[in-house]
């Protein structure tokens, strides 16, 4: 329900300054009927997932005999898999698997290699080592990847290998390997290299990547307990086949002359999926999934947008008074992450209903004309993290950046957060508070920003400019300024 208090709300920022704001109050535990745009989906489109792989008494991949792993694997937010059990390691130990694989699907999208069952979560997944094959009609892409415990991950480049190198001017093309043909791979993860802190090396054939893990990543921690094939957990995308044989884990060989009997997950079923890129999902909901008082929050699937196409941006917001730069902005609130794929996005806080929808050609910056508040994203090498940015009239903008802002995890805990804005801060520049939990990050806004004619109407989710995956993520209990009077 919403508030809008009989006494002035008090803020308190960090620097000791009290500020004054109407503020306004939603508990949602009724549907508050705010202002949206293509927030739900038109038409219910669902999408056919088809997982059918694991032992097959086929022989595609040539082996030493008929036998093999593999069948078709779909891309989806449920996860599903066919693995071999194996004691558990971590980033203390070697890990080696090696086979050959054959690429018979035009489309695919595949996780191979070291994992943990009991955080099967997203892409990135936690505490794994894989090669990630990438099948696009006559060839198929390979990378290699890991994530920690903490959903910190990282990769070759993370460009795939291998590439042809320009002898002349010494660039370098992306080239894939040929569908349709037996491959041999390998993938080898060595806790001494790159001086102890860790290197992961992947080969196809006589095509190698080496991948060093990121500075402090190995003292995250990561654990595994299987080893096979596992999809990539995004969204609905396109499947196809693949196969896997002669596959020798930590040194020990598998033939596949008769079923291993190894562990299955969902990977012989059909069902429909409405996590469909980029139909946005968010809005109003019955659940209380964030930690709120009361049933009923606000939140969803949200995907990145694009601001080319009127039809690929969206948000859900309360209609304002126009507030200004000139005077104190604040909002607070419950947060919970869910879901948070790679190159996801979500955006709450201050905007305006017509400029920061306006299509635009230009894809310079993710962020909406006149925006102030908060996003929730990666980068993967980091995590994900939530942290204050905004883009005023005339294309001024900032970010918070650095290691030291708010790490929020895709484990559907409930946070506290709040989101303050001084136009008196940082020396009457202008600054934002933003805490999640105790831990606060700040940003100073750029000389004269505050300065520039921007205007907000709206609060609430909105989305980015630019294009991506999506997030499962939910709000409730909210407070923010709703007028300046």
């Amino acid at each position: 329900m919403r508030q809008r208090l009989g006494i002035t709300a008090l803020f308190v920022l960090a620097a000791g300054v009290s500020l004054v704001a109407e503020d306004r109050y939603e508990s949602f535990d009724k549907n508050p009927h705010w202002d949206s745009h293509n927030n739900r989906p038109s038409i219910a489109l669902r999408k056919l997932v088809k997982q059918d792989f694991g032992f097959s008494p086929t022989h595609h991949a040539r082996g030493k005999r008929p036998g093999e792993l593999g069948g078709m694997v779909h891309p989806s937010a449920q996860p599903a898999y066919y693995a071999k059990r194996i004691p558990t390691r971590t980033l203390e130990h070697r890990l080696t698997a090696s086979g050959t694989v054959n690429c018979t699907g035009r489309q695919f999208h595949v996780l191979v290699g070291f994992f943990n069952s009991n955080t099967l979560k997203e892409w990135r997944t936690p505490n794994t080592i894989s090669l990630r094959l990438y099948g696009r009609g006559d060839v198929f892409y390979a990378y290699v990847e890991y994530a920690t415990s903490r959903w910190r991950a990282g990769g070759d480049n993370p460009r795939p290998f291998p590439f042809l190198t320009d002898p002349k001017t010494g660039s370098r093309q992306q080239n894939g390997f040929a569908a349709n043909t037996v491959h041999r791979w390998s993938l080898t993860y060595d806790p001494l290299g790159n001086g102890g802190g860790g290197t992961v090396t992947a080969t196809i054939d006589n095509a190698t990547a080496v991948c060093h893990l990121d500075p402090h990543h190995k003292q995250d921690g990561a654990t595994f307990n299987r080893c096979g094939l596992m999809t990539v957990m995004k969204h609905w995308d396109s499947g196809g086949e693949l196969w896997l044989d002669d596959i020798t884990i930590n040194g020990r060989t598998e033939t596949f002359d008769h079923d291993p009997v190894w562990e299955s997950f969902q990977n012989r079923r059909k069902y429909w999926s409405t996590d469909v890129r980029p139909l946005f999902d968010f809005g109003f909901s019955r659940t209380r999934l964030s930690g709120g008082r009361k049933n009923g929050e606000f939140g969803g699937l949200v995907f990145r947008g694009d601001c080319r196409f009127a039809d690929r941006m969206a948000y859900c917001a309360d209609r304002l008074d126009q507030l200004s730069l000139a005077k104190p902005i604040a909002a607070a609130g419950k947060i919970s992450l869910h879901r948070a794929v790679s190159d996801s996005t979500t955006l709450i806080g201050f905007f305006h209903s017509t400029r920061s929808m306006k299509p635009s050609n230009s894809q310079s910056s993710a962020t909406p004309d006149d925006f102030l508040g908060l996003a929730i994203e990666g980068p993967s090498r980091d995590g994900f993290f939530l942290y204050p940015l905004y883009r005023f009239h005339g294309d001024l903008s900032r970010v918070a950046r650095g290691t030291d802002r708010p790490v929020i995890l895709p484990n559907r805990k409930s946070h506290d957060w709040t989101f303050r804005y001084s136009p008196t801060g940082a020396g009457g520049r202008g600054k934002i508070t933003v805490t999640l939990d105790r831990k606060t990050t700040v940003l100073e806004l750029g000389q004269s920003h505050r300065l520039a004619p921007t205007r907000f109407n709206r609060f609430g989710i909105i989305t980015t400019w630019i294009d991506g995956n999506g997030q499962r993520i939910y709000f409730d209990d909210l407070k923010y300024t709703a007028s300046q009077k």
